[in-house]
C-alpha cells in the first residue's frame, strides 16, 4: 500500500513538472497578447483624438452624439500578408441603454475595394454606426459591407449639422486618414469581424458580444481598453463603463 502511495505521489510530481513549463509559457503568451491589445486600444484612441482635434476637419460632433456604435481601425494596410485587398485590426464599441459605452470588442477588417491614394500603403479607418441594425451583424461575428449594411463616405467637419435626414440615410458612415489627409470613404465589399483571439486574451472568452450593451468591463481588461473608452467619452460623451470583479 505504501509503495502504491509513493508511486502516485511520484507520478503527480512528474506531471506537475511537465505541466509547469507549459502553463508558464501560456501565461507569458497571454501577457504578451494583452500587451499587444493594449497597444491596439491606445493607437485607436490616438487616431480618434488626432482626427477630432484637426482644425476644420473631424467627424461632425452631432453625428458622433447620435452614433449607436463607433469603430476605429488604425493602420489598415494594402495587400497584407501577400493577399489582395486591405487588412487591419481595431476596436468597436456600442452604446448601452443609458447612452454610455459598453464593452469594446476587438475586431479586424479585410478585403474591400476602398482605395488608397497613389503611393499610400496604409490608412486609418473610422466607422460610425447610425442604428443598431447596422452594428448587430458585427456584434454577432461578421459584417459584410453592402450585404449586411450599407456604408457611405461620411461628411467632414466638426460643425456640420448632423441632424438632417441626409446624414441618417446610411447605416454606417466611414472615414479614412492617410498621410494627414482626412476624408469620407466607401468600404465596398469590406468584411469586418470579431477578433476572437484578441477578445479571448483580454476578456477570457472568445465572444463578449452579449456584454457589449451592459456597460461592464471586467478587472484587468479595463486597463487594456481604457484609452479607447476615454476617447469615446471625450468625443462622443456618455457614461463610462465601470470595472467589476477580477480577471
Amino acid at each position: 500500500m505504501r509503495s502504491k502511495k509513493l508511486l502516485v505521489i511520484a507520478a503527480a510530481a512528474l506531471a506537475l513538472n511537465w505541466y509547469s513549463p507549459v502553463l508558464s509559457a501560456q501565461a507569458r503568451t497571454n501577457a504578451t497578447k494583452q500587451s499587444d491589445e493594449a497597444t491596439r486600444a491606445a493607437n485607436a484612441a490616438a487616431v480618434l483624438g488626432e482626427i477630432m482635434e484637426a482644425p476644420d476637419q473631424g467627424i461632425p460632433e452631432g453625428l458622433l452624439k447620435k452614433a449607436y456604435g463607433i469603430a476605429v481601425i488604425p493602420h489598415v494596410v494594402k495587400g497584407a500578408f501577400g493577399i489582395g485587398g486591405r487588412y487591419g485590426k481595431g476596436l468597436v464599441a456600442q452604446r448601452n441603454a443609458d447612452g454610455g459605452w459598453g464593452t469594446p470588442l476587438f475586431i479586424e477588417i479585410g478585403g474591400g475595394s476602398f482605395g488608397l491614394q497613389l503611393g499610400v500603403q496604409a490608412t486609418d479607418v473610422v466607422m460610425v454606426f447610425t442604428n443598431r441594425e447596422g452594428i448587430q451583424p458585427l456584434l454577432k461575428g461578421k459584417l459584410k459591407i453592402g450585404a449586411d449594411a450599407s456604408a457611405t463616405a461620411g461628411p467632414v467637419g466638426r460643425t456640420v449639422e448632423a441632424g438632417t435626414d441626409v446624414l441618417l440615410n446610411s447605416a454606417i458612415y466611414a472615414y479614412s486618414r492617410s498621410k494627414g489627409l482626412f476624408a469620407g470613404i466607401a468600404l465596398d465589399g469590406a468584411v469586418i469581424q470579431l477578433d476572437d483571439d484578441a477578445n479571448k486574451a483580454v476578456y477570457g472568452k472568445k465572444s463578449v458580444a452579449a456584454d457589449t450593451g451592459k456597460g461592464v468591463v471586467v478587472g484587468r481588461a479595463l486597463a487594456v481598453v481604457q484609452p479607447f473608452l476615454h476617447a469615446l467619452q471625450k468625443y462622443a460623451p456618455g457614461e463610462l463603463p465601470k470595472a467589476t470583479g477580477k480577471q
